[in-house]
């Protein structure tokens, strides 16, 4: 996989989800495959965004199945599958951040002014200029704790509400609040003074 094979958007629903993990946690690896077979893009794209490379975002999402498979035993019905597994996966990522110093990739449009970013498909000349902004935007996130990345990520990639955020990443709501609130304050004055310098 490659950064343009990594499509956003929030995971569709499993219609046999229940079922799926019910078997799983019996032991039953044709059910446990299957949940692979569903969730491996998005534990792919989450790992990827965090971790901004195709290789490590591979290790992580094969580490994060064979965490999710050892504590299946562990997995509470009442909670969302989803969140349970998007949960163990960005711990993971988060990990690898506080060991590593590794830039961070850029965000979609959604969290940038509007305008900032070409929608559509770009021809040549677009591809470089999205190449360059992405690698200005990266810049700029670089200055966020893995634990705000995580947020942001989960936020305006996988468009998830805060109480799902505060799930997965275990931090109350007010929590999620607080670290989304400064992060876009952190990247908006980064921005202001990247515009600032490029004026002088």
């Amino acid at each position: 996989m490659g950064e343009s094979d990594v499509p956003a958007g929030r995971a569709i629903g499993v219609p046999d989800e229940g079922q799926w993990v019910r078997l799983a946690t019996q032991g039953d690896q044709e059910a446990f495959g299957k949940l692979v077979l569903a969730y491996q893009t998005p534990v792919y794209n989450l790992a990827y965004r965090m971790l901004g490379s195709p290789t490590e975002a591979e290790e992580a999402a094969q580490e994060t199945f064979l965490r999710v498979y050892t504590n299946l035993h562990r997995y509470d019905p009442e909670r969302s599958f989803r969140s349970w597994l998007l949960s163990i996966a960005s711990h993971y990522c988060i990990d690898c951040l506080r060991r590593r110093r590794i830039n961070w990739l850029s965000l979609d449009e959604e969290i940038l002014p509007a305008g900032t970013l070409s929608s559509g498909r770009p021809g040549p000349e677009g591809a470089v200029t999205r190449r360059e902004q992405e690698k200005w935007i990266q810049g700029l996130l670089g200055g966020l704790s893995p634990m705000d990345r995580a947020a942001v990520t989960l936020r305006y990639w996988y468009d998830c509400s805060y109480e799902e955020i505060g799930e997965v990443l275990e931090l109350t709501v007010s929590a999620v609040k607080s670290r989304l609130h400064r992060a876009r304050r952190a990247l908006a004055e980064a921005m202001e003074g990247e515009s600032a310098h490029a004026m002088r």
